[in-house]
């Protein structure tokens, strides 16, 4: 077969059959109800053996919209009279024998678990999408339902730090093109999905201290991760008790915004200090200040440990 595109005047004089239609629509939007799992169920147990569908509820099965209506439905659950516990789900089908899209209840198998979905992508049978299971119990007069509505997801939009969208919905992805972040909305605040800083140096020359060994900090995904470095003592001994600022500073979008964190040191001659690493909102934000440690004379080296948290 040659190529063919459509809707197209080339193409059939526009006119598109309900499988073009159904192959062009597909993946205009995700399989699924419109809406967060924050929504009220779909599907809720009815009256003896039924279950009721949900007013105003809108979805999409392969490009096509269904709506449960401004009444919604109910559903009839077949009885149970097997000696065992029965599972059915309820499901959105596109028949494309009809190529109507409608809530139905697929029966289970009694003792069998749950029954799987029809997903054919051809051109004939059915697509179904999970909506709700149904527990039957053996000779039982009523039904217990559990949610299990599939939603339709949000795409990855591009955009900036300073211009992602201003009224996301739960689950949308926005890619930074400026900084290489992609975030996702989790309903009140966007937290980090990926993000890859490189070897970030983060030493600050100081006259106290001479750089031996270069503190870098790594961050992904919203967690720092901090090699403190090794340094010499320049400015005289240092004092037991007495704090002194290491030649590091933090960047400030690398700093926890509230949490001191803390670091070991062995000084050479065996013995063993602690720092301590100022959050955002300290008046000494970003510093590393040697707080913990014995006498520490001219010359001395201090070697650092590692350590991590978490910035988003």
């Amino acid at each position: 077969m040659a190529q063919n595109s459509w809707p197209s005047p080339n193409y059939n004089s526009r006119n598109v059959t309900d499988l073009e239609y159904e192959k062009l629509a597909a993946r205009f939007s995700d399989d699924g109800v419109y809406g967060t799992p924050a929504d009220t169920a779909v599907v809720s147990a009815g009256v003896g053996l039924s279950v009721t569908v949900r007013a105003d509820v809108y979805a999409s099965v392969r490009g096509h919209a269904w709506t449960s209506g401004t009444s919604g439905d109910t559903l009839a659950v077949t009885a149970n009279a097997s000696g065992q516990t029965r599972v059915d789900r309820v499901v959105l089908r596109l028949d494309r024998s009809t190529w109507d899209v409608r809530a139905a209840v697929k029966q289970g198998t009694p003792g069998s678990g749950v029954p799987s979905l029809s997903q054919s992508t051809g051109d004939t049978g059915t697509y179904e999408i999970p909506l709700a299971e149904v527990t039957v119990l053996s000779g039982a007069g009523s039904v217990t339902v559990v949610r299990k509505e599939l939603y339709v997801g949000s795409r990855v939009r591009p955009a900036t730090s300073t211009t992602r969208n201003p009224l996301p919905v739960p689950g949308e992805l926005a890619f930074e093109t400026n900084t290489g972040i992609t975030r996702q909305w989790d309903g009140s605040a966007w937290s980090v999905v990926h993000s890859n800083s490189g070897v970030v140096n983060v030493d600050s020359p100081l006259s106290a201290w001479a750089v031996e060994t270069n503190p870098v900090i790594e961050e992904r995904g919203g967690n720092v991760h901090f090699r403190l470095g090794s340094f010499e003592r320049k400015a005289g001994n240092l004092s037991a008790g007495t704090d002194s600022r290491l030649p590091v500073l933090i960047p400030s979008t690398y700093r926890h915004p509230s949490h001191h964190y803390f670091g070991l040191f062995y000084i050479s001659g065996s013995a063993v200090g602690r720092c301590t690493i100022y959050p955002a909102n300290s008046s000494k934000a970003g510093q590393v200040w040697l707080t913990q440690h014995g006498t520490v004379p001219t010359g001395q080296l201090i070697l650092g440990t590692s350590t991590s948290w978490v910035v988003s």
